[in-house]
């Protein structure tokens, strides 16, 4: 008798990842007829600026940074889903500035085809992740569902006067970008079956190293804005930037750092459709060279799951926050451009 095939997470969803998130214009006609009433002054973030998380001051020294991010399976290992899934969500709580404190699973499962040791597998792997960030899964909820989603509530703490928001950038701050693009790129050649082993394994890395920059760019006078990168891209979250700073930017295509493996697929046509959706959501707000390939524009709206972190910074302050990156190990940190005076959009230089 035949043993039975290996379960791919893969193809009991749609999408996956963070290119699972509602493209960027759908999501403004959605929230647009949400309305804000009855906001408390301890509110320090909101939705206004599409902010990494909400932040509520407790007194005068503790703030409380609160977010959710779940998602569908970007890899078949049920493992290194659950990694990814939890270091994506706690990623929101370092771009505010902030250190987690413990974290709720959200947890959805299709119970009549995936077995117990895989879903017990997938939220090991959240696990896991959480124990190096130092904090519990304390609780969550769980239901069945048609598609394997899993994620977390994130919970953390930051000083009221360390919350680093995405509109406070300034004129004439550097960008600095944590980690390399192309992890869209890469989810999509692991579901046509083309991803090499070392591909995968950087795809992982990347995804599975949580940004705990964060908390040291908080205690810099010099960072004035922060974010990460996810499903809408570069170009998305810093047009988010962007707008919320009334700023304009400048990036230069040829010091984005990107994934190797990720680059020679993206310029043999590899992309996912999620990096189209975000085109059409923004792409009247991005520049690009008349000459530039359409691959330069497929990489800047490329989704990134649990992305690098974006940093916007005075230039006296670059050298510290190149030492904050490469002092936690992210060596492919990279200066990427710049903001300045001018109408919210981004130009690729």
């Amino acid at each position: 008798m035949n043993a039975p095939l290996p379960i791919r997470l893969t193809e009991l969803s749609h999408g996956g990842g963070c290119g699972c998130k509602v493209a960027p214009a759908i999501l403004s006609e959605i929230l647009a007829a949400t309305p804000i009433r009855g906001l408390p002054k301890a509110l320090m973030v909101g939705t206004e600026t599409a902010d990494d998380a909400a932040v509520y001051r407790l007194n005068d020294t503790q703030a409380l940074v609160a977010t959710t991010d779940f998602f569908t399976p970007i890899v078949d290992d049920p493992w290194d889903f659950g990694r990814i899934a939890a270091t994506n969500a706690l990623s929101d709580i370092y771009a505010m500035g902030g250190k987690p404190i413990f974290a709720l699973a959200i947890v959805g499962m299709p119970l009549e085809k995936l077995p117990v040791s895989v879903i017990q597998r997938i939220l090991a792997g959240g696990e896991s992740v959480c124990a190096e960030a130092g904090i519990p899964i304390a609780g969550g909820h769980s239901i069945d569902t048609l598609e394997p989603i899993y994620g977390l509530v994130a919970l953390g703490l930051a000083h009221p006067d360390r919350i680093k928001r995405n509109s406070s950038a300034q004129a004439g701050d550097v960008l600095v970008l944590g980690k390399p693009l192309g992890v869209g790129i890469l989810s999509a050649a692991l579901k046509k079956g083309k991803l090499s082993a070392e591909g995968y394994q950087a795809m992982i890395d990347s995804t599975t190293r949580l940004n705990t920059p964060g908390e040291a760019l908080a205690a810099m006078d010099g960072v004035h804005a922060l974010t990460d990168v996810t499903g809408f891209g570069l170009a998305g979250h810093l047009l988010e930037v962007c707008r919320g700073s009334k700023l304009a930017a400048q990036v230069r295509f040829a010091d984005l750092p990107v994934i190797a493996e990720a680059l020679a697929w993206l310029e043999q046509g590899v992309a996912t459709g999620a990096s189209e959706r975000n085109w059409k959501g923004y792409g009247g707000d991005v520049d690009l060279p008349a000459a530039a390939p359409d691959w330069h524009r497929k990489l800047v709206t490329d989704p990134q799951t649990s992305g690098g972190l974006l940093v916007a910074c005075a230039p006296e302050a670059v050298k510290g926050v190149m030492a904050a990156f490469e002092a936690r190990g992210f060596a492919q940190a990279r200066v990427i451009g710049r903001l300045s005076q001018g109408a919210p959009r981004l130009s690729v230089l």
